[in-house]
């Protein structure tokens, strides 16, 4: 039997660091994503509800794959390919504004091992460089200090703080708003 941690299909890295490379989400992607996706479940919560049913995570790639406004990427172990994690930049406005809004997440088996902060540092290059954005935001809630310790040892910079700002888990949930902005010449 296959490990359900390593993909099927290698796929070309967009970037690569010493132990993780980024790649855009694919719909071959659902069954790994998914079993790690529900094997993550309590690292999670209260957190964040990725897909964890094969519909739930076709909809979910499709709207990555397909809006102009989000990039999606899976966080790949170099080694074995297993799915680390995924990182997504949603909301992307262009114009003056080049900005994106992340949401991330790191799946048990990789939890604490510093390979989704690795990605951080690949998707925010790419970010910056590739699709040419000026600001990234992250939205988190304030009990979150894992996620908060993330974009914090990326240089992001907490700017406030939103009251009832998203609905997660059946409520309206607060969150502190941290940010960074390209480094122009």
């Amino acid at each position: 039997m296959p490990d359900p941690h390593t993909c099927d299909h290698p796929r070309r890295h967009l970037a690569e660091g010493p132990r993780v490379g980024i790649r855009h989400f694919s719909l071959a992607d659902g069954a790994e994503f998914t079993a790690c996706a529900r094997e993550s479940r309590e690292l999670h919560r209260p957190w964040l509800f990725p897909p964890t049913t094969d519909d739930a995570y076709r909809t979910y790639a499709a709207s990555l794959l397909e809006d102009p406004a989000k990039a999606g990427f899976l966080v790949c172990e170099r080694d074995s390919g297993a799915i680390a994690g995924f990182i997504n930049i949603n909301n992307i406005v262009h114009g003056a504004f080049r900005c994106g809004a992340l949401g991330y997440g790191v799946f048990a088996h990789a939890a604490g091992r510093g390979l989704l902060s690795e990605g951080l540092g690949l998707v925010m290059a790419y970010a910056f460089g590739e699709l040419r954005l000026h600001r990234l935001e992250a939205n988190i809630q304030p009990g979150n200090a894992a996620s908060i310790a993330l974009v914090r040892r990326h240089g992001f910079r907490l700017e406030g703080f939103s009251p009832d700002f998203l609905y997660i888990d059946g409520a309206w949930r607060d969150h502190e708003r941290w940010a960074i902005t390209a480094v122009t010449p």
